[in-house]
């Protein structure tokens, strides 16, 4: 009877783990380069990733001082061994063995590192290098297998959508028979290992290069029409998905059926060079969030309805001394100041536009709100905020700290319009306490939403003796609470249901 219990116990205990394995969804990430200047240091870095609660992070090195500052954060790394490395790391085991003690074994489980990409695009590269990478992945995934992390750590590389000789339709999806001596030991690596094909989308290349084939709306993710598919009957609303499924459908005609795809890098440039019209920043901030937006809600694509599919996108910063055109300078989420170059939010709900009348409830007895302009720059919001929530505004912004109730969506729209009206309730909701130099709004339509309450009428302290809240806005930084939480680790749980279970039996 004992005997049978524990057995039972076992089998439950495998498939809670297989369970709590497999149904983590989709994610989205983001790229953290480093090719820039006056950068703010990691452990900036890091805490920045941390405050808009992003939780996976690639990089393209193993760097140490970028591993320390991720180290007991929970945000896990992707990193990278660069193309110049990749003849030292196939040649010689040893190489691959000493890189892995030195350089991850040293941080790692504190900093959680999941990838290593071995190479990045070497089909694109001018040296003929692409017949390095299967034998230095073997090399780093022996090194792993060493130190026991070979089912912990996933080992691939990186591809341009170069790759493929065929896109479209994305049914005729087929890989350029020239990397064929390169792709199918790879392809097997992968199949193999399962490690996922790693791709760099950028559908902004294919509108730029194309924009009298390819629609601005299509790339963007917001065409309302669709493109057929003529050999499958799948409909297409976006590029994005299509050139996912084109890469679906050139895995399965090689037949590598079970290989997953991961997006590593996709994005948009929000300022680019005289031609580069559609590089702008509502473009740049329309892609991602309609992306973000495909990517949480589990969406998957015409081929894969509700397929899993990882998204980093490109990228956490500007990068200034990147050569080309203006707009490969200009990918980044943030300026090397740590402020936003357009609102973004992780969460998959987006900046909120509270000026319109969605989720909004006109007032009926005369009661007004104060909220920001949803054309006001991203310095003068920030400078709004910064004075409003500063010892000269006097308002508490508790709220809009991470964790509390007004943090979502995370922009700067969103947390100035909660200041905003704080303050215009406690100074007697007049014109003059909504100004804030000029970037406030009056509205009769009542912004709270979910959790997040904004008061109608608040302390009727006097206004301040300086009536002009243009002249009085500065840069004096806000305080900021941590978030502070306490966690059940899933193992714990299981262990707990197991011992009931051992109870019962």
């Amino acid at each position: 009877m004992a005997r049978r219990g524990f057995c039972f116990i076992l089998v439950v205990a495998s498939v809670l783990l297989m369970l709590l394995d497999c149904c983590y969804g989709s994610f989205v990430g983001i790229c953290y380069g480093r090719n820039a200047d006056d950068l703010p240091p990691p452990d900036k870095v890091s805490q920045l990733v941390q405050d808009h609660k992003i939780k996976y992070v690639r990089i393209y090195d193993s760097n140490i001082q970028v591993l320390k500052s991720f180290a007991n954060t929970g945000v896990e790394l992707m990193i990278g061994i660069p193309n110049l490395d990749l003849l030292p790391f196939s040649q010689f085991q040893t190489n691959a063995d000493t890189w892995l003690r030195n350089s991850v074994l040293p941080y790692y489980p504190a900093t959680k590192i999941t990838y290593i990409t071995v190479g990045a695009e070497v089909t694109e590269s001018p040296e003929n290098i692409s017949a390095l990478v299967v034998p230095a992945m073997t090399n780093v995934l022996a090194a792993l297998k060493k130190a026991g992390l070979h089912k912990k750590i996933k080992v691939s590389s990186t591809h341009s959508l170069g790759v493929l000789s065929r896109s479209f339709p994305p049914s005729a999806g087929a890989f350029n028979s020239k990397h064929a001596h390169f792709l199918k030991p790879l392809l097997e690596f992968l199949a193999e290992n399962q490690s996922p094909f790693m791709i760099d989308l950028y559908p902004y290349y294919a509108y730029r290069d194309s924009s009298n084939k390819v629609p601005l709306d299509y790339a963007l993710f917001e065409s309302s029409s669709e493109v057929i598919d003529q050999n499958t009957g799948l409909l297409y609303t976006n590029m994005f998905d299509a050139q996912i499924d084109a890469i679906y459908f050139a895995l399965s005609g090689l037949n590598f059926k079970t290989i997953k795809v991961m997006v590593t890098e996709t994005g948009w440039p929000s300022k680019g060079s005289p031609k580069e019209t559609a590089a702008t920043p509502d473009n740049a901030q329309t892609y991602n969030t309609n992306l973000i937006r495909h990517v949480i809600n589990e969406t998957g694509t015409p081929a894969k309805p509700g397929e899993e599919l990882d998204v980093y996108l490109f990228s956490l910063f500007n990068e200034n001394r990147k050569p080309g055109l203006e707009s490969e300078r200009n990918w980044g989420l943030f300026y090397p100041d740590q402020t936003s170059v357009y609102s973004l939010d992780f969460t998959g709900r987006g900046p909120v536009d509270m000026t319109a009348d969605a989720n909004a409830t006109s007032s009926t007895n005369g009661t007004t709100w104060c909220i920001a302009s949803s054309k006001a720059t991203q310095m003068d919001l920030q400078n709004a905020i910064n004075w409003a929530c500063g010892t000269s505004g006097n308002v508490d912004c508790t709220a809009i700290q991470p964790s509390q109730p007004c943090f979502q969506p995370d922009n700067l729209v969103s947390h100035a319009s909660y200041a905003f009206n704080s303050y215009y309730q406690q100074n007697g909701a007049s014109a003059v306490a909504c100004s804030f130099g000029g970037t406030g709004v009056i509205v009769d339509k009542d912004p709270t939403y979910d959790n997040c309450i904004y008061t109608r009428t608040g302390t009727n302290q006097t206004l301040a003796s300086n009536n002009n809240t243009t002249a009085a806005i500065s840069s004096t930084p806000s305080s900021s609470n941590k978030e502070v939480y306490t966690s059940i680790p899933t193992g714990a749980l299981l262990l707990t249901f197991i011992l009931f279970l051992l109870d019962l039996v």
